[in-house]
């Protein structure tokens, strides 16, 4: 399903299904009494955004702490599962996956993933999205006696019912890391002492670093080679035009890639730049990157796996991209990243990697998407796009990958393809 078609659903079908489950909520819990038994067997919902996964780590490895690996378990979109299965941090068989193809396919796997929970006998579940009421509903249908999650005290993120028992208020000066980790945390204290937590919730900084297997290094150095036309590589910089489909007012225009592309291609004789892109986005990217006029400008979208593209990253020295799940992936690598923030704040979602490098322009409407609007804007120009110079990006990425160059020790993948190459930028 299209994202718009999940919104609509989340709405006109979400409001009215939360209602009825709150009905049935209260009566059961009223009932059954409050749980009082610390947590067992953790289910962490966390449907969309690959990227978020990625900053959510550090929480997910405090559920570890308190319930040990095998007793964690997590749900996602099918399409989300990669970066779960890269991070390593459940199980793999832990991960329930669902389907949204379509709403038919999308409901068949809701009933098996809530069969799955109850299965498991998860005690204690705990919703990572901000306030959806589909993540909501699945939280209460897990059977879960212990529910966390958003919850909108004073209506601020529109109405999804009242089903968690452990009620967090959400804290709009917190970075992404930040939530997640209080979530995990409310789990472990009494419901009633809610809203008030009394716990200071570090920025999470992921320690998982993605180590390819040589020969899949060797693969992609072959697959480099073979586009460029050379059997040496030289310094090159990684460039993300596209968005994805959540939010596409976080694009970059084209054109303004065109020109960046042309003058870094013109300060650094030596510098190769490369686009990337998934398969569906492989003939806009070729198109962009021909608008370059270079040889030295090509395109991979399309041309590789999801692994092969982190083994790229660790090749490159700079990834240049719109803010969207790559900038989170390439911080799993060894590359420096410079993200162009719009419609979202980089002080909620801005990576906490050492190599993150954010351009940012905090406009009288920007940020203009967060948790309590479900991530939509009516905005019709991104201003907060526009507002991003090229000479600003140029002059950004000459500074790091200039710094970058002065290091001796290259924390790449692959050895200095060439002493020449490195002296001659």
């Amino acid at each position: 399903m299209k994202v718009t078609s999940m919104r609509f659903l989340d709405r006109w079908v979400g409001v009215p299904m939360t209602a009825a489950l709150t009905g049935v909520r209260r009566l059961g819990d009223a009932m059954r009494g409050p749980d009082s038994e610390p947590p067992k067997r953790i289910l962490i919902i966390k449907l969309v955004e690959q990227g978020a996964t990625v900053i959510a780590e550090p929480a997910i490895k405090r559920a570890i702490e308190l319930v040990g690996r095998d007793n964690v378990f997590m749900a996602v979109f099918e399409e989300n599962r990669f970066i779960l299965d890269l991070l390593d941090v459940v199980p793999s068989d832990n991960i329930i996956t669902l389907r949204h193809n379509n709403l038919i396919v999308c409901a068949a796997d809701t009933l098996r993933a809530i069969r799955r929970f109850r299965q498991e006998k998860i005690d204690t579940a705990v919703d990572f999205e901000f306030f959806s009421r589909f993540s909501g509903a699945l939280t209460y249908l897990s059977g879960a006696r212990r529910r966390v999650g958003f919850h909108s005290y004073a209506g601020e993120a529109g109405y999804r019912g009242d089903l968690m028992t452990h009620r967090v208020p959400y804290n709009i000066t917190h970075h992404a890391s930040q939530l997640y980790s209080v979530l995990v945390e409310a789990a472990t204290m009494p419901a009633r002492i809610l809203p008030a937590i009394d716990f200071e919730p570090a920025v999470g900084r992921h320690v998982t670093r993605f180590d390819p297997h040589p020969d899949e290094v060797k693969t992609v150095e072959a697959m480099v080679r073979r586009v460029i036309g050379r059997q040496e590589i030289p310094p090159f910089v990684l460039f993300n035009a596209n968005a994805g489909d959540m939010l596409q007012h976080r694009r970059w225009a084209a054109e303004r890639y065109v020109e960046l592309a042309k003058r870094l291609l013109q300060r650094y004789p030596k510098l190769l730049i490369a686009f990337t892109g998934a398969p569906e986005e492989q003939l806009e990217t070729e198109d962009i990157a021909n608008a370059v006029g270079s040889a030295r400008c090509v395109s991979l979208a399309g041309q590789t796996t999801l692994r092969q593209l982190l083994v790229l990253y660790g090749l490159a020295d700079i990834l240049v991209t719109n803010d969207s799940g790559p900038a989170h992936f390439a911080s799993l690598t060894p590359v420096e990243v410079v993200t162009l923030f719009g419609p979202e704040t980089p002080v909620v979602f801005g990576s906490k990697s050492t190599r993150s490098h954010i351009v940012y322009h905090s406009l009288a409407c920007s940020p203009c998407v967060n948790a309590f609007n479900q991530r939509y804007t009516a905005c019709t120009r991104s201003y907060c796009m526009e507002h991003i110079s090229v000479d600003e990006v140029f002059d950004t990425v000459c500074r790091v990958f200039e710094n970058r160059r002065n290091i001796i020790d290259l924390p790449t993948f692959a050895q200095p393809h060439s002493g020449e190459e490195h002296r001659a930028l």
